[in-house]
């Protein structure tokens, strides 16, 4: 089974991240899953969406739980039922989890597209970034900006939240891997370290509450 990654920032947490290349008949061996994650698996008509479904399931496994270990509230948000916090994440053949002990958590796992030029001004100050070099940096780097908000907003959980108006990602250099984040809502402001790597056309963002 390809398990891509293990990544452990510290002590407490770890991060697994799948390589979805197994056939459907594959990942469905020896997956227990509940009554309403057969049917949401059922429900799915893209094939590769399954495919990323169980792999979660395998994730799961290395991460020592089962699909009976996980369930989700009202807004979407999974939680694990020995109170550990757990961030989920898909992108066309790539999975992730990260778990931690003690601290909220979000992952986020996107392909670097072109696309990202057209819709950064819905979630980033553009004139941010106006000294990258090539526009592939830029879409490198609006695809981490994006990765991050997103991991954000996963652990917030709360609806109304703006990526471009409440979510804060501070500048960094590629070659450090990581920054910071903070998100003001409603008179409260929370920070986070927020950690990212590139790997086959693919950008990986993690975030941890401080």
């Amino acid at each position: 089974m390809p398990l891509f990654k293990t990544i452990t920032p510290n002590p407490t947490t770890s991060i697994y991240i799948w390589k979805v290349e197994e056939p459907l008949e594959d990942l469905e061996q020896n997956v227990n899953l509940t009554s309403h994650c057969r049917a949401r698996l059922e429900s799915m008509k893209s094939e590769l969406h399954r495919r990323g479904f169980l792999s979660i399931r395998h994730l799961l496994h290395e991460a020592g739980y089962t699909d009976q270990d996980l369930y989700y509230t009202d807004n979407g948000k999974p939680h694990l039922r020995d109170g550990k916090y757990i961030s989920i994440t898909h992108s066309y053949n790539f999975t992730a989890i990260i778990v931690s002990d003690d601290t909220e958590v979000g992952i986020d796992i996107e392909m670097q597209r072109d696309k990202i030029l057209r819709i950064a001004s819905r979630f980033t100050p553009l004139k941010e970034y106006h000294t990258l070099a090539n526009e592939d940096a830029l879409i490198r780097k609006l695809t981490i900006v994006w990765g991050a908000k997103e991991s954000l907003y996963k652990i917030y959980g709360v609806k109304g939240i703006s990526f471009l108006k409440h979510i804060y990602v501070e500048d960094f250099d590629f070659e450090d891997s990581k920054t910071t984040a903070s998100i003001s809502y409603e008179g409260n402001k929370s920070n986070y370290a927020i950690d990212f790597l590139e790997f086959e056309g693919f950008t990986c963002v993690y975030a941890l509450a401080l």
